[in-house]
């Protein structure tokens, strides 16, 4: 069986994927142990000096673990709504229009950081519908921008999102609601 080699796009998501993750601990990954003879047991106790007794000191407790964001969830129907209807406003426009997934995905990242900073609490975010191309990938952008936004370096950034009302693109669109700052 031949495996396939990852296309440019594949490679940045993966590279994308592989960001977002931390090692084992390596107490984790301690090998496991090969059964031992009781006689082996016995002999090793008996060569072994006896402990002495230390004073107990006051315990560190452990360093509370970081906040994680949830992931990011639907505006809800009545909002959508509103957004569609013009009752509530869309604080900046991003069109992902010419890009490849690499150039897509840090400009993304690089403009909701932006859009956060500057107070915007609702975002469109322009990813068109995808033509024929010719490499075949239809509406690439359009499948990759709700898996991004799901990541953790998105997390911290998008509280929800929803796809956009016909009059601000359709499918071809996103509204995304920002996490407010602190």
């Amino acid at each position: 069986m031949s495996r396939r080699r990852l296309s440019d796009d594949e490679r940045a998501l993966w590279r994308g994927v592989t960001r977002s993750i931390a090692p084992l601990s390596k107490k984790l990954l301690a090998p496991e142990a090969e059964p031992v003879s009781e006689a082996v047991v016995a002999e090793s106790k008996a060569a072994e000096p006896k402990p002495k007794r230390r004073l107990k000191s006051a315990a560190i407790p452990p360093a509370p673990p970081k906040p994680v964001a949830l992931p990011p969830a639907p505006l809800g129907r009545r909002a959508r709504k509103q957004i569609a209807r013009g009752r509530r406003p869309i604080d900046a426009r991003f069109d992902l229009h010419g890009m490849t997934q690499a150039e897509a995905h840090d400009a993304l990242l690089g403009f909701l950081r932006t859009a956060q900073a500057q107070g915007a609490r609702l975002v469109l975010v322009i990813t068109g519908k995808g033509g024929g191309g010719e490499h075949g990938g239809r509406g690439v952008l359009k499948r990759m921008v709700p898996l991004w936004l799901a990541l953790p370096e998105f997390r911290a950034l998008a509280a929800g999102f929803e796809s956009a009302g016909i009059g601000h693109g359709g499918e071809g669109a996103l509204y995304v609601s920002l996490r407010k700052i602190g």
